[in-house]
């Protein structure tokens, strides 16, 4: 098929669906996305040095890379192992190891780990100083920060951050977690805990898994007798729950507990305050901030209806959360009339927008940039959703309700093929780009949006994103009325869609992220900070993890398809894409 950015072709397999489930979550229902899993990608790359669990074959789809395991037999065994596999929850009952126990024999590192497209090297350890926490967290005005990246100058990761300094007695002595995700190593993720903590604090890992995932997850734990495993209905969104003997932590993030996404990927995270606990006898309103945060994530947790839960949402309530300063924003899936309408998914970030906002001069000449690292379906023309309800509620600023202005920009920064190709990771990063050609097919209008990922000003444009942020910028994208980290990728499905007339609202997914209004920190618009790294903390300017403005595909550019090959030209490490 042709299209005004280059020619696409579907493999073998394209005849059949793509499985049912969007990126970062799996819902039964929403039957327009595909997986966060890689799992059903063949791809061949070769090792100078390679796994020894895999057996080597002759592969017939590249004949030139004959040294290495064929490609069907390496994925489905990276699948297998890393899980990474597609997963839906279910009720049955799952033994869940004894919450304490014992310190387990130390595990061999390489034989716990899943295999690595990258080869042995992937899992060479970082330097010392790689880990080093340069700056304090409780210093920083916005408390929003990139992951470290492996491979880029060290300027570029002073003052970014690693899940092992999140772990770390840094940000307070640890005394129990709990750790909600949808892709988990368990044995990488006891690892990156300090090794005071690693063995003895207990650790709750909430999931939904179906049966032969939680299986799988089981056996990873058995080892550790400090891992409780909770599995719930719910399809989990990316959060830690950190309990120290200082007070509480809140950490809203866009990377799995895997080593892949903590690697050579652009992701970020918010993370709260250090909360102090109230004193004994406060009322049930104390420790509430001036953005409801306390109430929401209660709210939110109590969803989850898992018991194990109970105890953390009395230890909330136990504390002071009111030097929060960001809004939560979640979606739930189910279909909402009246009031709770406005409680998840675009109609919440609406609200959000309408109560706390003010309009600015000029206001349909502020564009609306969306980054994001999947893409949904959304109707034969942009006026079916993302032009119509999804527009007005990304220009939505104060009481007033304009018309939809054809001036105001909407610009989607997704990465193009040759963002992939010449990324840190090379081909393989598009295995957690998830934009499938059934899809693509269908709303060819949707590519006149795109714009390339670059990302000059962290050192990252070549570390592909799985990061998701929404923003409104002003004409010079010098300021920004507000700014939004997330788990929603653009779709429907994640944000919501109006039915009936307007009259109900049907969201299909589960999300969480934080939203941040210049009013709660006292200021009108944020600054776009000019140079993010290395991190100034006594800078007043807000840290866009990519260059502002975005760059406009060429006619040449392609969005990134992951299911169709890429063979005309080899990506950073020579190799190039086949699926299967």
């Amino acid at each position: 098929m042709e299209s005004q950015h280059g020619k696409w072709s579907l493999s073998s397999s394209d005849d059949e669906d793509v499985p049912a489930a969007r990126s970062d979550a799996v819902d039964e229902t929403a039957k327009s996305e595909p997986p966060e899993s890689d799992t059903f990608l063949n791809v061949f790359f070769p090792q100078s040095d390679p796994e020894p669990r895999v057996e080597p074959e002759a592969s017939p789809l590249v004949e030139k890379y004959k040294d290495g395991p064929s490609p069907a037999a390496k994925r489905k065994r990276e699948s297998e192992e890393a899980g990474w596999a597609l997963s839906s929850s279910d009720e049955d009952e799952t033994p869940r190891p004894g919450r304490r126990g014992t310190s387990p024999k130390r595990i061999k590192t390489e034989d716990a780990r899943p295999p690595s497209p990258h080869g042995r090297v992937y899992y060479i350890e970082e330097p010392a100083d790689f880990f080093e926490t340069s700056f304090s967290a409780d210093s920083e005005v916005y408390r929003f920060y990139l992951n470290k990246v492996t491979g880029l100058e060290k300027k570029f990761n002073a003052g970014a951050i690693h899940i092992k300094e999140i772990l770390s007695p840094v940000f307070g002595t640890l005394k129990e977690s709990v750790q909600f995700n949808y892709c988990f190593d368990i044995p990488w993720m006891v690892e990156q805990y300090p090794p005071e903590f690693r063995y003895y604090k207990p650790i709750t890992v909430v999931h939904g898994e179906k049966r032969e995932s939680k299986a799988r997850l089981v056996q990873q734990a058995q080892p550790y007798g400090h891992v409780r495993l909770s599995f719930t209905v719910l399809i989990c969104r990316k959060m830690m729950l950190l309990w120290y003997e200082e007070g509480f932590r809140v950490v809203i993030l866009t990377s799995n507990l895997i080593r892949a996404d903590w690697y050579q990927k652009t992701q970020g995270l918010w993370m709260s305050p250090l909360y102090p606990r109230l004193p004994e006898g406060s009322p049930e309103t104390a420790g509430e901030s001036s953005t409801n945060f306390k109430h929401d994530l209660i709210e939110y947790l109590s969803a989850y209806r898992a018991p194990e839960l109970s105890e953390w949402i009395d230890r909330i309530k136990e504390h002071d959360l009111s030097e929060t300063r960001v809004y939560l924003i979640g979606s739930t899936p189910g279909r909402y009339v009246g009031p709770d309408m406005e409680k998840w998914g675009h109609l919440r970030l609406r609200k959000l927008l309408m109560d706390h906002t003010t309009p600015v001069q000029n206001e349909e000449k502020w564009p609306v940039v969306c980054q994001f690292s999947s893409i949904g379906s959304m109707g034969l023309d942009k006026t079916k959703w993302l032009a119509g309800e999804f527009q007005r509620t990304l220009t939505t600023l104060g009481k007033g309700r304009a018309a939809l202005s054809p001036e105001t920009q909407v610009m989607l920064v997704y990465p193009s093929v040759d963002n992939v190709r010449t990324s840190l990771e090379g081909y393989p990063a598009g295995g957690s780009l998830p934009y499938s050609i059934q899809t693509a097919q269908k709303q060819l209008w949707l590519h006149a949006y795109f714009h390339q990922w670059r990302a000059e000003t962290t050192g990252r444009s070549r570390a592909m994103p799985h990061i998701k942020t929404f923003m409104r910028a002003s004409p010079d994208f010098s300021q920004l009325a507000w700014f939004l980290i997330t788990s929603a990728n653009l779709s429907k499905a994640a944000w919501g869609a109006l039915e009936k007339n307007n009259t109900q609202m049907m969201v299909r997914s589960y999300e969480l992220g934080v939203l941040y209004l210049p009013s709660a920190f006292k200021m009108s618009t944020f600054t776009v900070q000019k140079k993010v790294f290395p991190a100034d903390s006594s800078s007043s300017g807000f840290p866009v993890p990519f260059d502002l403005p975005p760059e406009r595909y060429s006619s040449k550019d392609q969005p990134w398809i992951w299911n169709i090959p890429y063979t005309q030209a080899p990506d950073t490490h020579g190799n190039v894409w086949v699926p299967s």
